[in-house]
């Protein structure tokens, strides 16, 4: 599988920091796992996350839920009630949100079996508009890695999803602020809105 996130490159290595804090408590978030205790003390369960244990010296592989071991998925569903919903299951339910605010289905893509087939067409609003959809707020209250936020890999299979597939709330925002924009200037303006339209709670 290629790298999924690299801590050392830009934009991440400007903003890593600002990402480990946790929002309630303003301190870093914690390790959550005693599964990188291999490297040290301070890499164990209630310890905070620095940056310097992501992109460091000697840097830890941050691994995905589908890429740990059955029984270290199993021990962090008994210990912090933890479980990933796949990939397919979270297209069904971002699928019905839709279906509930455009009055129809299939707008993004048609569900196949435990998979999906992409509309490739621009989005067809008819009488809604797209502004509205990009505006619209949705909570995520269980995001742990975020799924119905932003589907970067499959969480079954750990497959990167390439841009076009991905099915998340904000990837679909993203795709409705490409099809109806046409300059950069507009493009980063409701893509902007799009990411402050959507909040997540872990």
């Amino acid at each position: 599988m290629e790298k999924l996130i690299e801590f050392r490159r830009y934009p991440l290595d400007r903003i890593l920091d600002k990402l480990l804090i946790d929002k309630t408590t303003s301190k870093r978030i914690i390790w959550a796992t005693d599964g990188y205790s291999e490297y040290g003390e301070n890499y164990c369960d209630r310890f905070e996350i620095t940056p310097g244990a992501l992109a460091g010296i000697n840097p830890v592989l941050i691994q995905p839920r589908a890429f740990k071991a059955l029984e270290t998925q199993q021990q962090r569903t008994k210990s912090k009630a933890e479980v990933f919903t796949p990939s397919w299951i979270v297209n069904k339910m971002v699928n019905h949100l839709d279906e509930e605010w455009f009055g129809r289905s299939d707008v993004f893509n048609i569900e196949k079996d435990q998979t999906w087939e992409t509309e490739t067409e621009k989005i067809d609003f008819q009488g809604k508009k797209w502004k509205d959809y990009v505006d619209r707020s949705v909570l995520e209250i269980t995001c742990g890695e975020a799924p119905f936020i932003v589907s970067r890999y499959n969480a079954t299979t750990g497959e990167i999803i390439p841009i076009e597939e991905r099915i998340g709330i904000l990837d679909r925002k993203l795709r409705i602020v490409t099809e109806n924009t046409g300059s950069e200037e507009d493009w980063v303006k409701w893509a902007k809105r799009a990411y402050e339209s959507v909040v997540f709670v872990n």
